[in-house]
């Protein structure tokens, strides 16, 4: 049996941000609290809603307290600050930070415990209720958090998420208006990260014929307009082509799950605070240059979605060139494609992989097994900017 969840809702299109008044309606909301983070507000983005919201004279407030890579502190401090509101309704709006942190302090404003004892590593505590109602409008074409039921947060060594149904959006809103203006350093992270779910979908033990579909049409999408998005941002049709990637990877990944690339990324993220998509997009040539042997015929076809002609190549070789597409859309975005260049230490790796092996949730969905010195090798073959290819 397969199965296939999403949110109740998804709006897209452009200027599809005018709706928002309306799906409010559909709630009774009368109080809204907006988590954005300060990066919007100072980009202007967060006008653009507030607007909406004004010419239908609905009652908002907005919380800013909001870092990327968020630690629990702020998950906390985000929970106490909308039980304190009058809020009834929760809009998340900006990258994937602020959408996890949202997320999470609308469903824990129902639930006993702060953010930690939900965690899914160390935390001892389930959800149990829904909490207040929330929208998620992303402001970067990368997370998918818009979609998805993970609140990822980080911790002193790595990360670790919180992850229940209850997370869900009850509205998804995708305009990619809210997108135009993102400067490349972060079109290129976040671009990549979305090509990350969908690949990693793709090869996923949990696969399906449904999330195959969606994260090869996502693999086209991005590899294909995200160099342009980067370098010349103000290329309207390659924003949206972007943003539609970035949500079909998101619900690809979110049924299918991702693996490797994600659970090495976490310790990155924990340890050196690297943002999450260079975290995701250094190591995903090195994770996929392990991973290709156990899943070529899944390779070939993610080498044709990412616009390999592989006519002429065996399923081997194909496979291969997957691995080398990958490592030169990093590459061609500007990301450093070494650890060395993120301040990483050689003599850091051990621990790196140490904390890379307790990834459970993430690494049994790949379909190459790890082991403790699988990780050694792949972290060391990224800090050293080595790929085998199968040589």
């Amino acid at each position: 049996m397969h199965q296939f969840v999403s949110p109740i809702k998804i709006l897209s299109g452009e200027g599809v941000l005018k709706n928002i008044p309306q799906e409010l309606q559909n709630f009774n909301a009368g109080n809204v609290m907006i988590f954005a983070d300060p990066g919007i507000i100072q980009a202007g983005i967060l006008s653009k809603l507030e607007d909406v919201l004004k010419d239908a004279k609905v009652s908002y407030s907005i919380y800013s307290d909001l870092v990327p890579e968020p630690p629990l502190e702020t998950g906390r401090e985000a929970v106490q600050a909308l039980k304190e509101s009058n809020a009834d309704f929760v809009i998340g709006i900006g990258g994937g930070s602020s959408l996890d942190v949202a997320k999470a302090a609308a469903v824990l404003y129902g639930n006993e415990g702060e953010p930690g004892d939900f965690l899914n590593l160390t935390g001892s505590r389930k959800l149990e209720n829904k909490g207040l109602p929330k929208m998620l409008i992303p402001t970067t074409s990368g997370t998918g958090a818009e979609v998805t039921d993970i609140s990822v947060f980080s911790l002193e060594k790595t990360k670790d998420v919180i992850t229940d149904p209850l997370l869900l959006a009850d509205v998804a809103v995708l305009d990619p208006e809210l997108t135009y203006t993102v400067p490349p350093r972060i079109t290129a992270s976040t671009g990549v990260d979305a090509l990350t779910h969908a690949v990693e979908a793709y090869i996923s033990v949990n696969a399906t014929p449904l999330t195959d579909s969606l994260a090869l049409e996502a693999v086209r999408l991005i590899s294909r307009n995200i160099r342009t998005a980067v370098w010349h941002g103000s290329h309207e049709e390659s924003r949206n082509k972007m943003a539609w990637g970035s949500l079909l990877a998101g619900l690809s990944f979110y049924n299918a799950g991702v693996s490797g690339v994600h659970a090495l990324a976490y310790p990155l993220g924990g340890l050196y605070k690297i943002p999450h998509g260079e975290s995701n997009a250094v190591m995903l040539p090195y994770v996929f240059d392990f991973v290709w042997p156990s899943c070529m015929e899944k390779m070939t076809d993610l080498a044709d979605a990412l616009g390999v002609d592989t006519s002429l190549l065996s399923t081997r070789e194909a496979a291969v060139s997957a691995v080398q597409a990958l490592q030169e859309i990093v590459r061609d975005t500007g990301i450093p494609q070494t650890l060395d260049r993120f301040g990483v230490k050689e003599e850091d790796i051990p621990l790196l992989a140490e904390e890379g092996i307790k990834q459970k949730r993430l690494l049994q969905r790949s379909p190459r097994p790890y082991s403790q010195n699988d990780i050694f090798q792949v972290y060391q073959a990224a800090y050293f900017g080595e790929l085998s290819l199968g040589k």
